[in-house]
């Protein structure tokens, strides 16, 4: 009955969504400013996930890439960094069509997850593989088990901090680069901030704020490029080095990097309001943008010498396109506001059309991801984050569409 009850409240608000839709495309010269039609797309998407998982189980492990000449997902366990994606997906797809079938296969594939929450922490990947999974699962169903999980993983995360440095260390495993300090890792603060806020300890917050803060300084360079990693001295948490591990170059500007930038710091802001982080999530995104190629999805790195022969990352357009939605609800102007809207709704668009949208050549949402490249490592194919923030952007689309389209009604 909530799922009917759910699903019709959607359709009646869709309504107003598809006549505000109308009138924004007749109101713009602009072509690429509203052409998906995004409650299409996501019940594709929908149904390309139930297929998928009639042939998966959590037994058999987690979606992670497909290689090329494939068209299956291959699988990792539980303890790869990618784990929790997949079942994100499925839980974005119930949050898109109130399925309870992909509800209960939602929570099938989470459960197995729950261990790493109360083991030693090997990396600061916990926030990807749990708020992805059990996050989503608790902000749609409330279900108190996965809280509980979620302020231990929040504590786990937290004993890779460092206050010499004042930043969380990303990888333990990887000596090479000291203290190291990622930027992906802005991602996993998230995780902290709704921590403390949910009956977690309050110097999770003083964390993530100070982790945040650290990155902002050193990983941040003038001209709003990102470095990959910021080594530092884990004694005396002198800052020693920025640097690059799945980029071009140190001084490169990798895709995914940025991404992560635009939506980190834009996180950041809401959680503290301090305005430095908005500062910075705007800097990030302006300078993103305005390297951009024409077609409107980033090579791997903006820097490769081999452009155009290189290849893309689909998975920094769907990152970015969350990003620039989430910062576009804080900046001041409305025109600024908009700008960051539009700029989302064109990579969404370009996601959701060939050459990057999947179809029927496999199981995947999204082709022509890049994830280590240095590494010879998922080159130019589907990999599962992609899919991941490409459904989160979708979705966050189309509710803030909806809440547009409502205040217009209003008006």
């Amino acid at each position: 009955m909530a799922s009917t009850c759910l699903i019709i409240k959607k359709n009646m608000n869709r309504l107003f969504l598809l006549l505000f839709a109308v009138a924004l495309t007749n109101c713009t010269d602009n072509k690429e400013e509203s052409t998906v039609n995004i409650e299409k797309i996501l019940s594709q998407n929908v149904e390309k996930t139930k297929e998928t998982l009639k042939e998966l189980t959590p037994d058999q492990g987690f979606a992670r890439n497909i290689p090329k000449e494939q068209t299956n997902w291959e699988l990792v366990g539980v303890k790869d960094w990618c784990s929790g994606f997949w079942p994100g997906v499925i839980w974005y797809g119930y949050e898109a069509s109130g399925d309870e079938q992909l509800r209960l296969q939602a929570e099938k594939f989470t459960e197995p997850l729950k261990g790493i929450a109360y083991s030693p922490a090997e990396n600061h990947d916990i926030g990807f593989m749990l708020y992805t999974s059990f996050g989503n699962g608790y902000r749609l169903t409330k279900n108190e088990e996965y809280k509980n999980v979620l302020l231990a993983a929040a504590d786990t995360l937290a004993t890779l901090y460092n206050p010499k440095v004042g930043s969380i260390l990303s990888w333990p495993s990887q000596t090479q680069f000291r203290h190291n300090t990622i930027i992906d890792n802005m991602m996993n603060l998230e995780l902290l901030f709704w921590a403390a806020k949910n009956g977690g300890k309050k110097e999770l917050y003083d964390i993530a704020e100070s982790h945040a803060l650290v990155t902002m300084k050193y990983l941040v360079r003038k001209d709003s490029a990102i470095y990959h990693v910021g080594s530092f001295d884990e004694t005396t948490g002198e800052f020693l080095k920025g640097q690059t591990h799945q980029g071009y170059a140190d001084e490169s500007m990798w895709a995914r990097g940025q991404a992560w930038g635009i939506y980190g710091f834009s996180v950041a802001y809401r959680e503290t309001h301090r305005k430095e982080f908005l500062d910075t999530a705007i800097k990030v995104s302006e300078h993103y943008l305005n390297r951009l190629p024409e077609d409107g999805i980033p090579y791997w790195d903006f820097d490769d010498v081999n452009i155009p022969n290189v290849p893309k990352d689909a998975s920094a357009a769907a990152i970015a396109a969350c990003g620039l939605l989430e910062l576009s609800k804080y900046v001041a102007s409305e025109e600024q506001s908009k700008k960051y809207m539009k700029a989302a709704r064109r990579m969404i668009n370009l996601l959701s059309e060939a050459p990057y949208y999947s179809g029927d050549t496999n199981q995947a949402l999204l082709l022509h991801s890049t994830g280590h490249l240095p590494h010879e490592s998922e080159i130019d194919i589907p990999i599962i984050y992609a899919d991941y923030y490409y459904m989160e952007a979708l979705l966050r689309l189309q509710k803030m569409d909806e809440e547009n389209s409502s205040e217009l009604t209003k008006s």
